[in-house]
């Protein structure tokens, strides 16, 4: 009997994606980024493996959301003990926690399994324009920015 071997392809260098949040729609960065982070954008993409690149966020606390959603967005965290779930609005956790924000938009749009938790490890959220991987090279990647009501 013949055996078939899965093909993948290998990883010649880590690619390095820096996208700057400010004055972009939550979601819709969201959604470029996971697409980023699963290898989507690419020919080489397959479901079965991590073939997504790193991404850098820079201006997390910048980030624009569409729609009364500054005041109605809740995020939730439980203790685990009675009585312990406590809500947060967007508004204040954008001035708390803004990497938090993103992580978590993001997580909502990847995979839920292992490999999405491995991809999420690639993803680099930072408050403001300082980041800490100029070494790797990051390739800047240009988002269309929300545009003014008239």
């Amino acid at each position: 009997m013949k055996k078939q071997k899965t093909l993948y392809f290998k990883k010649s260098e880590e690619n390095w994606v820096l996208i700057d949040a400010s004055n972009i729609i939550l979601g819709r960065l969201a959604s470029e980024i996971s697409k980023i982070l699963t290898g989507k954008d690419s020919a080489q993409y397959t479901p079965s493996a991590d073939t997504g690149r790193y991404v850098i966020v820079t201006n997390a606390s910048k980030v624009a959301v569409s729609g009364n959603k500054a005041k109605q967005k809740i995020y939730y965290s439980h203790s685990r003990f009675p009585g312990g779930l406590k809500e947060t609005v967007y508004s204040d956790m954008i001035k708390k926690n803004p990497e938090k924000v993103i992580i978590s938009a993001v997580k909502g749009m990847l995979p839920k399994n292992k490999l999405a938790r491995q991809m999420l490890t690639k993803l680099r959220v930072f408050r403001d324009e300082n980041h800490n991987h100029d070494a790797q090279q990051p390739k800047i990647l240009e988002l269309e920015q929300v545009r003014e009501k008239n």
